[in-house]
């Protein structure tokens, strides 16, 4: 017997199981794919014994997620690694902002700007621990830290460009730009200095940490949880409509918006229909890996050894690219994510050959191919770049819908990070997890607090499930 189903099997998918299961409700979770994971999948590329992550790569705020942290992963394998240096942002010259984990050591290096760094961070990450919780859940309800929210949050609703012109060096407001734009908006909108903020304080409390062995570690340590408490996962289940799901209490969906409307038909609200089929999805990823013989020969030598490394100029060059792409413009030079998760974690190499992961920010649903100009990017930084590649595997914008349905136009976010769904999700409402019909619930990254490994979607979506049984 079942008394909760939970369809897809990637990090909220499997939080929402183990939630459920923790009150004692027997879970399933039905997976279409061959392998459970989602946006955390990892498998040899280019060479036999050559590991690289599929999307999802670098976890800091995983790595000090409230539910994650208290469900002892580590018992199965999971094992967080982080490199010396956490993320690095070169310029043309030679020189690169450079982030830390320690809030001291960044500031340090900053100069004239390593007094306001320290200002605008060191409080909020000493104290991420508890305002995580707040931070990492829906808007609507009452903080448990309201002053330390309160101390985030309002420099949050900024745009990015604010906090950017209060640093004058050049490394500092690129270090600050390139965190902004994993949120794949405009510098200049509302709210596009939330999610920069969000990802450099919880990394300077816990670091941008990877899992050991690849990031299916993690999902890999949340179904065997699952198992423990008696929960199962089926793949290769393809759920079609939910009328052919057999009747249960609960009904939680990792799925995007609109794959919850196509499932749920006539059964759900016309209110709830109307907004997941209006859900806006924002620019797209184009990946490519590479198998690299010695690494990357970085210009800036704290490139070297950075785990992440963020390609995209200075910020107004930075700013100018974020904007094109969402007004469906690809820009000559992308913005490049590098990560080199082998120097934290150096089983991922075969010898001296490394996989190196790569994708750019193009326009959403991009059909060009972005290889050479992700190559040209890491050249420029980098010369010499293209003598070291030993093979790439491509994955182009049109082909992460295909791997992961939840990305549609390849936006690796599960939707858009407007002001609007950033805080509200797919609909405006007190719960932004219930569909309005009862025991069916949205978990996906869709849902606050969005995107990455942290499993906080899942958890609070089904925390609102047991609510409400």
């Amino acid at each position: 017997m079942t008394d909760a189903i939970v369809v897809g099997a990637g990090p909220n998918g499997l939080a929402a199981a183990v939630t459920l299961a923790q009150q004692g409700l027997r879970v399933t979770v039905l997976e279409a794919a061959a392998e459970i994971g989602g946006g955390t999948r990892s498998g040899e590329g280019i060479l036999p014994g050559l590991l690289h992550d599929h999307c999802s790569a670098v976890h800091p705020m995983a790595v000090g997620s409230p539910f994650l942290r208290g469900l002892g992963l580590d018992r199965h394998g999971l094992e967080w690694r982080l490199p010396e240096v956490d993320c690095a942002h070169p310029l043309d010259g030679g020189t690169a902002g450079v982030l830390y984990r320690s809030v001291t050591a960044t500031a340090a290096g900053l100069g004239a700007d390593g007094a306001r760094w320290r200002r605008l961070f060191a409080g909020p990450a000493a104290g991420w621990d508890q305002l995580a919780g707040d931070v990492m859940g829906p808007l609507l309800r009452l903080p448990r830290h309201p002053l330390r929210l309160g101390r985030f949050g309002l420099p949050a609703l900024l745009p990015a460009t604010v906090p950017a012109r209060l640093f004058r060096t050049a490394e500092a407001r690129a270090l600050f730009g390139g965190v902004a734009a994993h949120a794949f908006q405009p510098l200049h909108h509302p709210l596009s200095a939330s999610i920069g903020l969000g990802i450099l304080t919880a990394g300077h409390r816990h670091g941008w940490a990877v899992a050991a062995g690849g990031s299916q570690a993690i999902t890999r340590a949340l179904a065997a949880v699952l198992a423990e408490l008696g929960g199962t996962v089926e793949t290769g289940v393809r759920v079609r409509s939910a009328a052919a799901l057999p009747p249960v209490a609960v009904t939680m969906y990792d799925l995007a918006p609109g794959a919850v409307a196509e499932l749920l038909g006539d059964r759900l609200p016309r209110r709830t229909a109307r907004a997941y089929q209006r859900f806006r999805h924002g620019p797209g990823a184009f990946k490519v890996d590479f198998a690299v013989e010695g690494g990357v020969p970085w210009t800036a030598p704290a490139a070297r050894r950075a785990g992440t490394v963020h390609l995209g100029g200075d910020f107004a060059e930075l700013a100018a690219t974020e904007r094109e792409i969402s007004v469906d413009r690809m820009p000559e030079r992308p913005f490049v994510l590098v990560g080199q998760q082998y120097l934290a974690d150096p089983g991922r190499s075969v010898g001296d050959v490394h996989p190196v992961w790569t994708y750019a920010h193009v326009p959403h649903g991009y059909t060009g191919d972005a290889t050479a100009a992700i190559i040209a990017q890491i050249e420029r930084f980098a010369p010499g770049f293209r003598e070291r590649v030993l093979g790439t595997a491509v994955r182009p914008t049109t082909a992460f819908p295909t791997d992961n349905p939840n990305y549609v136009g390849g936006d690796i976010l599960t939707g858009a990070k407007n002001p609007r769904q950033l805080l509200f999700g797919p609909r405006v409402g007190v719960d932004p997890y219930a569909t309005g019909l009862p025991g069916h619930y949205l978990c996906s990254a869709a849902t606050p607090p969005g995107p990455g490994a942290h499993g906080m979607c899942g958890h609070h979506a089904a925390r609102s499930a047991l609510a409400r049984l």
